[in-house]
């Protein structure tokens, strides 16, 4: 049994998984980027001079789209979205973070005129349902 206050380390092979995962330029966003080409609608990829830096956006007219992995935002009712069980206290604390976070940003969006949309990487393995959602920045 460990003290109060003292997590076992963390597996380096663990470490060095979590090393290698992407935050921009993911398979989930080049196949939202793909789909956006093909349905005419022009953007803008990891704007940061909005808020949150979205994924894509269109300045002129008013559109941003978030793709979030289900792991890291917390897709709810998603079978990826699940907890590790070492230091579950700091990733809890952590997704917490990113949620909070996530809300903050596509609220500062809304409130500057933008349409936002969040597209979970689970829902790009179906094109048709990510372009069916896409229409609504037309």
């Amino acid at each position: 049994m460990t003290s109060p206050g003292f997590e076992k380390p963390t597996d380096p092979a663990r470490s060095a998984l979590m090393r290698r995962v992407r935050q921009t330029g993911t398979k989930a966003e080049d196949e939202v980027a793909a789909i956006l080409r093909q349905s005419g609608l022009r953007f803008r990829r990891n704007v940061k001079s909005l808020p949150g830096s979205p994924d894509f956006a269109n300045k002129t007219n008013q559109w941003a789209i978030f793709v979030h992995g289900c792991f890291w935002h917390r897709h709810e009712g998603c079978p990826r979205t699940t907890t590790p069980t070492r230091n579950r206290d700091f990733w809890l604390a952590k997704f917490a973070a990113n949620v909070n976070r996530d809300t903050i940003k596509a609220r500062l969006l809304r409130a500057m005129g933008f349409k936002v949309l969040t597209i979970w990487e689970c829902e790009t393995r179906n094109p048709s349902n990510v372009r069916r959602r896409l229409q609504r920045l037309r």
